[in-house]
């Protein structure tokens, strides 16, 4: 299992002490881009991942909830960027163009899908991701409550992916706290992306809530 803290959920007044405790313990970390139309929030951007990136040595994955995908993916690069996921409903006409420029970069591609989006909305492009992101949540706020249909969701992605034999690994954003840990692993979780509900919000020392996420992880 890996696990992704949700920086937009850190503690900015204690930006360098919170990077430097994460780096040696999580597998990647998960930034936020939002322009306001695909969702209706504004949150990091493209020189919040430069900032990070000058005290991280582990892998910034930027999900784009963004209209037009294709504009960030030349300066998130530039900026360290190592895995963008995209919004698959973001992707109709263009998915093979977009996918293909991430490729190119040396980056690795996640596809993103909302609720309400359907696997089959992005079959005959999903052998090329590396990430598959499974929002729990309506997208664009933190704190939402836990959509409990997504598990049959996750199942069905997991199927998918050994039945095909691919190798994306299947990841959780939205609702992963100690009320859904051992549901979403059960059903076939392999990542988890942690925010307020799963991390940050168990302690304001993040040593703290470090030790009480994983006490929850390992029970």
């Amino acid at each position: 299992m890996m696990i992704a803290p949700s920086l937009m959920c850190m503690d900015l007044t204690k930006f360098t002490e919170q990077l430097t405790f994460l780096d040696e313990r999580i597998d990647y970390y998960h930034v936020d881009i939002m322009d306001g139309h695909f969702v209706p929030n504004l949150t990091l951007s493209p020189f919040f991942v430069s900032e990070v990136k000058k005290i991280v040595e582990k892998p910034i994955d930027c999900h784009l909830m963004v209209t037009d995908p294709i504009n960030y993916i030349d300066e998130l690069e530039a900026r360290g960027a190592n895995i963008i996921s995209l919004q698959v409903e973001t992707l109709e006409g263009c998915a093979f163009r977009i996918i293909e420029k991430i490729k190119k970069h040396g980056l690795k591609c996640g596809l993103v899908f909302n609720p309400n989006s359907s696997l089959e909305l992005a079959k005959y492009y999903i052998n090329y991701a590396d990430f598959i992101t499974i929002m729990t949540v309506d997208p664009g706020f933190a704190g939402q409550p836990f959509i409990e249909n997504m598990l049959f969701k996750i199942k069905e992605f997991k199927e998918y992916k050994d039945n095909n034999n691919l190798n994306y690994v299947i990841s959780i954003d939205g609702g992963c706290s100690h009320k859904t840990f051992n549901k979403l692993l059960n059903a076939g979780a392999e990542s988890l992306i942690l925010g307020s509900s799963g991390l940050f919000n168990y302690d304001t020392d993040i040593k703290k809530a470090w030790e009480i996420m994983n006490s929850y992880l390992l029970n």
